[in-house]
């Protein structure tokens, strides 16, 4: 399984991922060991319609803290958000979920792009630079995590 201290967001969009391919193909849950434990959590937790593992819930939920930390403390940062903040408003009216948090929001993104590429489907330009907008700031807050957890 993907490491939550290499690369936090990875690790959920990793989770995400296999709990999709769980739902959509149940009969490969005894595939792997990896599988089969994933496919008992979901079970367990009573996910496997809909929802997210709580394993990939609370790595969401320590970067949302760092997230915080960060606007506070680091001004490029908070800049950065607020450059993004528009487009995910926009992202967020056309869920179900309208109050999802501004790191969701860029989660779901990433991951919508990811499914619309395995279907080769094409991106707008718009939504690509978005996206580019997106990663980076996960890419920074997933480094400083893992900047983070080696330094204990």
């Amino acid at each position: 399984m993907r490491s939550k201290k290499d690369n936090i967001a990875e690790y959920i969009l990793y989770l995400w991922q296999m709990e999709d391919y769980l739902r959509a193909f149940p009969q490969h849950a005894e595939a792997t060991e990896e599988l089969h434990e994933l496919n008992e959590m979901m079970h367990r937790e009573g996910i496997m319609d809909g929802g997210h593992l709580a394993i990939a819930n609370n790595a969401l939920e320590e970067l949302e803290e760092l997230h915080a930390t960060l606007l506070n403390e680091d001004a490029m940062y908070r800049a950065a958000i607020i450059r993004l903040t528009p487009q995910l408003n926009l992202l967020k009216a056309k869920t179900d979920r309208p109050t999802m948090s501004d790191l969701e929001a860029c989660f779901t993104l990433l991951y919508q792009i990811m499914l619309l590429r395995l279907q080769k489907r094409e991106i707008s330009p718009e939504t690509a630079a978005v996206q580019q907008q997106a990663t980076r700031v996960l890419t920074f807050l997933s480094k400083t995590y893992h900047d983070d957890q080696t330094a204990v």
